[in-house]
């Protein structure tokens, strides 16, 4: 979708839930991510790899819990999301499960090699990897964006009601980041300056990560504009838009 501006939108009643604090923003608790179908290359091989094969099955469940400890540090350091972390993470863990099984009822057989073969774990990431599908900019007390972005068209009415929340705060803080639960899966991620706020709707919980560039994104373009937003400009050829980088990561 093009860059532009859109007309404003009467406010509505005010009928979604409060709005997170920007400060410290309460996390939705983890969902478990739905089982899907693992890919096959054409030889019928696992669509990804993960190393050679180990030797014996004490290795490959040593290995596996190698893994599991790398992906729980992924989510710990904001790297992946909770949807990718509980695809990943389960994986690992079915795997290590049936080889332990495997060998507990007979050690010498070869079918823990089966079990143990890497793979699937690629796709999983990607297909749980949050996308944009839009970002708004927006200055403080003015319901009509300043620029828009993204793949799909932005629910104005959704978005009035998010901000007709924020600027009813009556001690909203100067610069803060949230993220707030829409439902059917989306997630809204704001981000707070003085002059201005930046809200990025994604298919799924963004990871911290993703959140955090948000952030960064909209702090550069509070520094980068500071004469124009200090004097309430609305040309847009005054302004330029660090947040651009939103859409064109997953053009």
């Amino acid at each position: 979708m093009n860059d532009q501006e859109r007309p404003p939108v009467p406010p509505e009643p005010d009928t979604t839930q409060p709005l997170r604090s920007p400060v410290r923003p309460q996390q939705a608790p983890p969902e478990a991510a739905r089982p899907i179908a693992s890919p096959v290359s054409p030889a019928g091989a696992p669509a990804s790899g993960g190393g050679p094969m180990p030797q014996d099955p004490q290795a490959a469940l040593e290995a596996l819990r190698r893994k599991m400890e790398a992906v729980a540090n992924e989510f710990h350091q904001g790297k992946i999301n909770r949807a990718q972390f509980n695809a990943i993470y389960g994986r690992y863990s079915e795997q290590r499960a049936i080889i332990e099984r495997l060998i507990q009822r007979d050690p010498s057989n070869p079918a823990w090699r089966q079990a143990a073969a890497p793979g699937h774990t690629s796709f999983l990431r990607e297909h749980f990897e949050a996308r944009l599908l839009y970002y708004l900019v927006y200055q403080h007390n003015i319901p009509v964006p300043l620029m828009m972005g993204g793949k799909q068209q932005p629910d104005i009415n959704q978005i009035s009601q998010v901000l007709k929340t924020l600027w009813s705060m009556p001690n909203r803080p100067k610069v803060g980041l949230a993220r707030k639960n829409m439902g059917s899966g989306r997630w809204l991620i704001l981000a707070m300056g003085e002059h201005a706020v930046t809200l990025g709707m994604y298919s799924l919980e963004p990871s911290a990560a993703q959140a955090n560039l948000v952030r960064d994104l909209h702090a550069d373009f509070e520094r980068a504009n500071r004469a124009a937003l200090e004097r309430g400009t609305r040309s847009l050829d005054r302004f330029v838009f660090p947040q651009r980088a939103l859409a064109e990561k997953h053009s």
